[in-house]
């Protein structure tokens, strides 16, 4: 069955029926390099270069590098990886900083038709007569200003004869406009810092506004896609075009969607940028952040992110997806593509007393049950394992369905064993359980013990062949939902203390040979990846999520 449309392909298809060309189509996506993507960005990405498949249509990806104060190439490099990674490619990849030439011959146009001027008021100056949305703005004591002198002064400042802050270029708008974006906007700043592209080469840099639709008119983009806080910036963006016209090719409209809000977490590059700098994460990629480099290292797949961003849809107005959501997306494909193993993260010793000493046999178990065409593995058993503490309780009620004394479980892929009793040290902690195995149930043996049906089915490791490991358990890095809706209180306060626990563990000796970025389930406990920090010494996995959603429970 066909999805039905969302409202941006409508509005496309009524486009195309009222004189759109389909050859005319073309989308863009235009990231800022000043940090990292994160999961809101996933959602502009697919529905960008979405598009451009359904449509067949190009689709650019454009930096929009007018800060270079905070833009740097580690960004613009990080920006493409992740686009990459995502499974799309762009047709062209454009700056900004490509078109300062053409930005700022038409800034002197706009100037030449009365269209702009030179304020040489401070910012704070210029702030204090924008007005309110109910109090009409104070025009600049500078907007009467001579075409002339304003066209000598902006080529000043181009030129580098004016200091940062003393001169900056504005529209002539309408300072009672009821749109406070039209209040005579900022168009040029005087800027002395090193460009990551251009260098020196520049020292006033257009300000968004100005750049973006213009960047969007130069490149023919049909349909410039933006987040629903851009909408007020909409007149701004038609009445620059506007101003520039008559143009002579297609001008691009501005359209909006509402952006992806998740809970329990900020994606504001600016508050992401705060939690790293004050070291409550380890940088852009830590596992607990929304950036798509965090979700990549805790182990999510291009696919879940793109599953997740079509389940929640393109809509119109601003809402908040719960992390659920996204969790399912993940379990969903990891259930078909990660391999089982078995690994105990809090383990207890168990001996089975009637097994033979000295004894290993290799035991065989399913690599995973939606492959069947991926075969098996050999898994080490021994006298000696490891099993999960939990897993056991000396005395339990009928609901218990683990090991108790008195009581049989199976042994995933082996055995069944019935506890028999427990060795415990001077302060009644259990330090060992001893229990018997019936050597006629081995696990698919086809023997009528093999079939014998019980409750419970156990993890387990064999202790002489177990690989010590280290696991990262995550939890949501806030403790409240929406930890930054209140303004005025800061959104550190709801950090979660416990959003980041480690454990040594151990697991099957196959995952020795695991490589950075490999995903799988461990059997009972959930979905694990291994982490970048993994040495020949040491294999680090990063818990990416439990096999159900059980912290909607908890909470």
């Amino acid at each position: 069955m066909e999805r039905s449309l969302h409202f941006i392909e409508h509005i496309i298809e009524e486009d195309l029926k009222n004189g759109y060309s389909a050859n005319q189509l073309r989308f863009r996506f235009p990231p800022e390099p000043n940090g990292y993507l994160h999961i809101g960005h996933v959602k502009a990405i697919c529905l960008n270069f979405n598009l451009g498949e359904r449509y067949n249509a190009p689709v650019n990806l454009r930096f929009d590098d007018t800060n270079p104060a905070k833009e740097e190439q580690q960004y613009v490099d990080a920006i493409k990886e992740n686009i990459k990674w995502l499974g799309y490619d762009w047709e062209k990849e454009c700056y900004a900083s490509d078109y300062f030439d053409q930005l700022y011959s038409w800034a002197l146009d706009l100037i030449d038709k009365g269209y702009a001027y030179i304020d040489s008021q401070s910012s704070e100056e210029i702030a204090s007569q924008k007005g309110t949305p109910t109090k009409e703005g104070t025009e600049s004591p500078f907007r009467t200003r001579s075409i002339s002198e304003n066209r000598r002064l902006f080529e000043e400042m181009k030129a580098g004869l004016h200091a940062e802050g003393t001169h900056v270029l504005r529209a002539k708008i309408d300072m009672a406009s009821p749109n406070m974006l039209l209040r005579d906007p900022v168009m040029y700043r005087i800027l002395y810092k090193t460009h990551h592209r251009t260098g020196d080469q520049w020292c006033i840099y257009p300000l968004y506004d100005w750049t973006h639709g213009q960047s969007d008119y130069i490149e023919q983009i049909s349909h410039s896609l933006c987040s629903l806080e851009f909408k007020p910036h909409r007149d701004l963006y038609e009445w620059f075009l506007e101003a520039l016209s008559p143009l002579s090719t297609l001008r691009p409209k501005q359209r909006e969607f509402a952006r992806m809000n998740l809970s329990f977490t900020v994606t504001s590059k600016r508050k992401l940028a705060e939690l790293i700098e004050g070291g409550h994460v380890s940088g852009w990629d830590d596992p607990r952040m929304p950036t798509i480099a965090g979700l990549r290292r805790r182990g999510y797949t291009p696919l879940s992110l793109r599953n997740f961003v079509d389940a929640a849809g393109v809509a119109k107005r601003d809402n908040v997806i719960d992390m659920s959501l996204l969790e399912h997306a993940i379990r969903e494909d990891l259930n078909k593509t990660a391999p089982r193993v078995m690994a105990v993260l809090d383990p207890v010793k168990l001996t089975i007393e009637n097994y033979p000493d000295g004894q290993t046999e290799t035991l065989e178990g399913e690599i995973n049950p939606e492959q069947p065409e991926a075969g098996s593995r050999t898994i080490p058993f021994s006298k000696f394992l490891y099993i999960e503490r939990e897993d056991f309780l000396e005395v339990a009620n009928r609901k218990f369905f683990r090991l108790t004394l008195g009581k049989e479980v199976r042994l995933k892929n082996a055995y069944i064993i019935k506890g028999e009793s427990v060795i415990k040290d001077e302060a009644g902690n259990i330090t060992e359980i001893i229990c018997s195995y019936d050597p006629d149930s081995k696990s698919g043996s086809g023997s009528e013990a093999s079939q014998r049906k019980v409750k419970g089915t156990l993890h387990w490791v064999s202790i002489e062949h177990a690989l010590p490991i280290e696991v990262r358990l995550y939890d949501r890095l806030f403790q409240s939902e929406s930890p930054d809706q209140d303004k005025e209180i800061d959104f550190k306060t709801f950090l979660n203390p416990n959003s980041l626990t480690k454990q040594q563990a151990y697991a099957e000796p196959g995952l020795e040979k695991a490589n950075p970025g490999d995903r799988f389930q461990f059997q009972r406990l959930g979905y694990f990846a291994v982490d970048p920090d993994s040495t020949l010494e040491k294999v680090v996995f990063n818990k990416t999520v439990g096999l159900r959603d059980n912290w909607s429970k908890k909470n």
